[in-house]
């Protein structure tokens, strides 16, 4: 019987996905409020250093942190995202 994979994230344990997922929303928090630097400088001993910090494409991560959610609710059996039924009342 051949298993047939449906994600990247396949073989990937609920538990590690819900702690990426939450580093994810955590950095997409401080990618969309300013909170991350692009480029930092400190004084050392010797002179100053200037560091660089890459930022991430934001649709990007928000695609990967909605495939994470996907798989998160695939293995759970549960759709966290899905509506309730509308039922009309008269």
């Amino acid at each position: 019987m051949s298993t047939c994979r449906t994600s990247i994230l396949d073989g990937v344990s609920v538990d590690a996905l819900r702690i990426r997922l939450g580093a994810m929303q955590q950095a997409y928090l401080e990618l969309t409020t300013g909170g991350k630097l692009e480029v930092a400088t400190y004084a050392q001993g010797d002179g100053t250093r200037s560091v660089t910090y890459t930022r991430a494409n934001v649709s990007d991560l928000t695609q990967a942190i909605l495939a994470v959610q996907t798989q998160i609710d695939s293995l759970s059996g549960t759709n966290m995202h899905r509506r309730r039924p509308l039922r009309p009342f008269f």
